[in-house]
């Protein structure tokens, strides 16, 4: 493995982190992924894997309530988020090399009995990293995620049409939606104001660095034909073989993936599911129950 120095946040970020955080940034082929970890280095993993367009700070609060459980927990940032290498083209992020890529950080970092846990794109990305090293993984806890493609029929959200169409260049690229305005999407959407606002922005600051939130918003399917479905069509075979301990906690109150609770507890039908009044980003609303699954979980 080769590790780097992480480069300096800012002082208002560092605040928010959890005290004595360890920060670097890890060389994977062709890219370098910035990596957060706390607890002891030689701990049982939980391995926690973000969405759409937020990065392993999302997380934070979990690792504040896993303090003193012995987990090292780590907290990686995808490729084109938080301070990871950020591409310059939409043709890199395609599903499978988010999948590539985050089987990459998990060689690297040499990480065995691995409870993952995801949310939004991190379901696919953060499950799909184990389809070729179903040996590493332990345990599965589910956040508002998707593990699997769109049903026969559906109809793409108002959310995702529009990151499809022209208007999703200007929307995104240039107001910097989505991650100026996660609260709409939060139960309670004072949960993400001022500097928690600020710091899932930041990083996506002007438009050499904001590519990645509406490239993979176009990596989710707005037909059965989009390039993703193959392979999530994959991970949703691998979840529901999938025999190992399991939790799902689910926000109610998700504009985005809510309704999709059902089908996930179908897939993983061991799981014990928490349903909360969070919203998407649920990490930041209920982050006590998320450490209770995956204390539950992780055993």
């Amino acid at each position: 493995m080769t590790a780097l120095p992480a480069p300096a946040l800012p002082d208002w970020i560092e605040r928010l982190l959890v005290p004595g955080t360890r920060r670097s940034l890890l060389q994977i082929p062709g890219q370098l992924v910035h990596v957060m970890e706390t607890g002891p280095a030689d701990g049982p993993v939980v391995l926690c894997v973000h969405g759409n367009p937020t990065w392993g700070f999302l997380y934070r609060k979990v690792a504040a309530e896993l303090e003193g459980s012995g987990y090292r927990v780590v907290m990686p940032d995808l490729v084109g988020f938080g301070f990871s290498s950020k591409p310059a083209s939409f043709g890199e992020h395609t599903l499978r090399k988010h999948v590539d890529w985050m089987g990459a950080i998990v060689d690297a970092l040499d990480l065995h009995d691995v409870v993952v846990v995801v949310q939004d794109w991190g379901g696919a990305i953060g499950v799909g990293a184990f389809l070729d090293r179903p040996d590493r993984l332990a345990g599965i806890v589910a956040l508002n995620t998707v593990l699997g493609p769109p049903r026969e029929g559906f109809r793409p959200t108002l959310f995702h049409r529009v990151a499809h169409s022209a208007f999703g260049d200007v929307l995104f690229r240039t107001i910097g939606f989505p991650q100026a305005n996660l609260a709409i999407a939060q139960g309670d959407r004072r949960s993400i104001a001022g500097d928690v606002r600020r710091a899932y922005s930041w990083p996506l600051r002007g438009r050499k660095r904001n590519i990645a939130p509406l490239a993979t918003a176009r990596m989710v399917p707005d037909s059965l034909d989009h390039p993703s479905v193959p392979l999530l069509r994959e991970i949703q075979a691998f979840v529901e073989a999938f025999d190992g301990s399991a939790g799902i906690v689910w926000g109610d109150k998700d504009p985005v993936l809510g309704k999709l609770k059902r089908r996930i507890s179908r897939w993983l039908p061991q799981a014990e599911v928490t349903s909360t009044n969070g919203g998407h980003f649920l990490q930041e609303e209920v982050p006590a129950e998320i450490a209770a699954s995956i204390r539950t979980v992780r055993g």
